[in-house]
């Protein structure tokens, strides 16, 4: 407990003195007359001897979601199952990869691809809108769409690193063709535990030929941390 109660007050001593620190970026953690057991035991200490972090610019950039893998069941048309990823973080940038795979047990309905969405706002904003560009097939009893997809994400985060978020996403496969079919995807999701969440995915499926809905539930694995 000791070792946790210097480490605040270190916290503590490097905010009141935040303007002497940043015109002598080489105070480190020694220069406070600490232990080398209680650095050596402290990565955080570790870290701020190496350099004092922008901790508001890590606070902005780091995500407020998770990585997850996802799968999960729906029991309409016959009842099918869906596999995917989402939101993938490439290499600390704002872009995210999300792809997945949904079909029928009965064969007639599939619904696959993978999009890449990029988000306006830093990733650590409760509150984030993503333009969509992907890839996408679609087919049921007797249609058959596949082209690009386009269209946006709102992303509303309730608790950081996955505890819950709602996402509302609306794309368009092939657009401006004869198959145009509109997407809708409404996705509500909580975590149960640190590396589980249960999500709720409501799908609304429009075409000119088409129309189709669905609920799934949706057993999601958290990536990272």
């Amino acid at each position: 407990m000791n070792k946790y109660v210097t480490v605040l007050v270190f916290l503590c001593l490097y905010i009141s003195a935040k303007p002497a620190l940043a015109q002598t970026p080489s105070t480190n953690a020694q220069d406070l007359d600490l232990s080398p057991e209680i650095i050596k035991d402290s990565p955080v200490l570790q870290r701020w001897r190496r350099q004092v972090p922008n901790v508001l610019e890590e606070i902005r950039n780091d995500p407020s979601f998770r990585s997850r893998l996802r799968f999960g069941y729906f029991p309409t048309n016959g009842g099918g199952i869906k596999i995917g990823a989402e939101d993938i973080v490439i290499d600390k940038t704002r872009f995210t990869i999300s792809g997945e795979y949904y079909t029928t047990f009965n064969g007639k309905h599939a619904n696959y691809g993978g999009e890449i969405n990029y988000y306006l706002r830093p990733l650590g904003n409760y509150i984030n809108v993503a333009p969509v560009l992907g890839y996408r097939h679609i087919s049921g009893e007797n249609y058959s769409t596949n082209g690009v997809s386009v269209g946006a994400k709102l992303l509303l985060v309730l608790s950081r690193s996955g505890g819950g978020d709602i996402s509302l996403t609306q794309s368009w496969v092939a657009p401006a063709s004869n198959e145009e079919i509109g997407l809708t995807k409404l996705s509500v999701g909580y975590a149960v535990t640190r590396k589980l969440r249960i999500s709720t995915d409501i799908e609304q499926q429009n075409g000119r030929r088409n129309k189709d809905s669905r609920v799934g539930i949706i057993l999601e694995y958290m990536l990272g941390q």
